[in-house]
């Protein structure tokens, strides 16, 4: 994960086939970054169908690249309490020290670096784009813009999910 790749498909097709067996399943659920790839897709429908589930949606969070790499390389959290920053958009009041606790410790997520951020679009472009025109073709993709801010994309998909 630190360097881009991806969890194999037979290891997360298995733990959502297992997931989609609980109750709560039964009332709805969210996926996030799956399916990936045509295999998984495949694996997916093979899944719902067997379950008697289905999908209403299928949201594609729409982005440019280089002002991706810059959101995520640029983010930081307090260690102690997890306050989110970023280095020009939200910076600590007084340099170097939490506005939530008043910590000194902060840290980043290995895998926010430009290279992973790159992989995982190139992957993206690779596997995971070309499964979108058969869900088109079920009338179900919804394109968000997922440069707005944080509030206007999560309401933007609400208004989704909503309908």
């Amino acid at each position: 994960m630190e360097s881009g790749g991806l969890v194999s498909d037979d290891i997360v097709n298995g733990i959502l086939s297992e997931r989609l067996d609980h109750d709560d399943a039964r009332r709805g659920f969210i996926l996030d970054g799956y399916p990936r790839t045509s295999v998984q897709a495949q694996a997916l429908d093979a899944m719902l169908t067997e379950k008697g589930l289905h999908l209403d949606h299928v949201i594609e969070l729409e982005v440019n690249e280089d002002a991706l790499v810059d959101r995520i390389t640029g983010r930081f959290t307090c260690a102690k309490c997890g306050e989110g920053y970023h280095d020009r958009h939200k910076l600590p009041k007084v340099a170097g020290v939490c506005d939530i606790c008043g910590s000194t410790d902060f840290k980043r997520r290995p895998d926010d670096n430009a290279d992973t951020v790159r992989t995982r679009m190139a992957e993206y472009r690779a596997k995971t784009a070309p499964i979108l025109p058969h869900y088109e073709a079920m009338g179900i993709v919804d394109r968000v813009d997922g440069m707005a801010d944080m509030d206007h994309v999560a309401a933007s998909i609400d208004a989704v999910l909503d309908r």
